[in-house]
């Protein structure tokens, strides 16, 4: 599971073509970065005035660490992560229940797990995005994409204050309540409830020194999940021990419609009645006048009959497509491979053999080809764990348990061998740790988008291993 680290594709006019990407979160960037490296020209839109990142933290689990890398980004991130040494599963009771080795993970699957404040991620990709040439476009609040019908060449994007710019390709980046989403189905096309939401928060890790039970949670980082009825509990540092995200999720109480109001903290603590004393500890050092807000959790189990409008002058990728719930920690994880795989696909657009259209459908279609069953299968071990995380006490409760433990034993057993390393295959195991060997993570940590291109597109194997077409030289950026 090596990564390369892309370098750019310099293009003449012949194959290069004017890609258009709305929004400019971390999808959306990433695909920016992506197409960039593939020689293209790219202009991000962004509806909001300036660009940037709300939210607190983000977990980056190996696959898409790599993915990161592989557009030159090892440097400018490692400063701003925290990489916790292991993850733990506790009862809401506060008993320990397993735990996974990250460091020991990270070597078998050849990249970190890393946790970012979600503004110094986006803030590394917006930086990579402008340094590789991106355009950026903000107040652009896309209304419409005109495409002249399954043979166009192009796409018009129709802004609400009545520009338009056509571009040779629209890529949809534009998250879970998707604007693009619906121009390709042609109707409205809203996201599905998951009868959860969240509650994120972000602590200052110094009030927790004093505590002793606080303490080791800052001084040793690691990801502890506290499982519990119709409820969990994140949290993890952030800023090299200046911030502690926790994240709460809970039982959508929210009214029709909303995807996002104001909560209370006094709520919070009462949703947390009962939980580790922990927990209690953390909800007090809230400000009880401080704003909190609750969002709504969505999911898009996936989008038929295809990603992309037949003429291939649009598709989609992210959240657009196949939003999960944060339950896999997978969710931005995904859209980044997503954009790594259509950069890789438009990487491979030459200069002579296919016409322009028709080279632009083959790649969107290999594109679809690797990523269509991948991010359905997150999507639903997302749903999986909802119910396995918030499992009441009883038997289906002891089970679980019980195979904390099994597994657990399973996995010392595997890593007591100094040569362990992840194989890669499509299994997953009964583990009800989802990342851990015996879970998912033989075939999640261990994406290899090069790999999974080169055998959707075998005739172009010759790209994948580096050959340069005519009008088309690597330089390095």
């Amino acid at each position: 599971m090596p990564y390369r680290v892309h370098q750019r594709i310099v293009r003449d006019a012949s194959s290069k073509l004017n890609v258009i990407v709305v929004g400019a979160g971390l999808g959306g960037l990433g695909a920016a970065i992506a197409i960039l490296l593939a020689g293209h020209d790219v202009t991000v839109l962004e509806s909001a005035s300036t660009i940037g990142e709300v939210g607190a933290g983000i977990q980056v689990l190996p696959n898409s660490a790599r993915v990161l890398f592989s557009w030159g980004l090892k440097d400018a991130l490692e400063p701003h992560a925290t990489m916790p040494r292991k993850c733990n599963f506790i009862s809401w009771k506060g008993q320990h229940l397993s735990e996974m080795d990250y460091h020991a993970y990270a070597q078998a699957a050849n990249g970190p797990f890393m946790d970012f404040h979600r503004a110094n991620l986006h803030k590394c990709l917006l930086d990579r995005a402008v340094e590789l040439g991106a355009k950026l476009v903000t107040s652009a609040r896309v209304d419409d994409v005109e495409i002249a019908g399954d043979d166009a060449v192009d796409a018009t994007v129709v802004l609400a204050d009545g520009r338009r710019m056509t571009a040779d390709l629209v890529v949809g980046a534009d998250g879970i309540h998707s604007r693009l989403r619906e121009v390709l189905v042609g109707h409205a096309d809203p996201p599905e409830l998951t009868g959860d939401l969240a509650y994120r928060l972000l602590l200052p890790a110094a009030a927790m020194l004093a505590d002793p039970e606080l303490r080791a949670l800052v001084q040793d980082p690691q990801v502890n999940y506290w499982v519990g009825p119709d409820a969990h509990a994140v949290n993890y540092v952030l800023r090299g021990g200046e911030l502690f995200n926790m994240v709460l999720l809970v039982p959508d109480d929210m009214p029709a419609g909303a995807s996002t109001i104001a909560g209370s903290v006094a709520e919070m603590r009462d949703r947390y009645q009962g939980w580790d004393p922990r927990i209690t500890k953390l909800l007090a050092l809230c400000d009880d006048s401080a704003d909190v807000t609750k969002w709504r959790l969505c999911i898009r189990p996936g989008l038929e009959p295809t990603w992309s409008h037949p003429s291939a002058a649009l598709t989609l990728l992210g959240d657009a497509v196949h939003a999960t719930l944060p339950y896999l920690a997978s969710g931005a994880g995904m859209a980044l491979e997503d954009a790594g795989v259509l950069g890789l696909c438009l990487a491979r657009i030459t200069a002579n053999g296919t016409a322009p259209a028709a080279a632009k459908r083959q790649a969107l279609a290999a594109y679809e080809a690797c990523r269509r069953e991948r991010t359905e299968r997150v999507v639903a071990r997302g749903s999986y764990n909802q119910h396995m995380y918030h499992l009441h006490d009883g038997p289906e409760q002891e089970a679980r348990d019980q195979r904390f433990r099994e597994f657990a034993e399973l996995d010392r057993q595997w890593m007591s061998d100094p040569a362990f390393t992840l194989p890669v295959t499509n299994e997953t195991g009964e583990d009800p740790f989802p990342w851990r060997y015996h879970g998912v993570g033989r075939w999640l940590l261990t994406y290899d988008m090069e790999k999974d291109l080169a055998l959707r597109w075998p005739q172009s194997a010759d790209a994948a291993e580096g050959v340069e077409a005519e009008g088309m030289v690597r330089a390095n950026i």
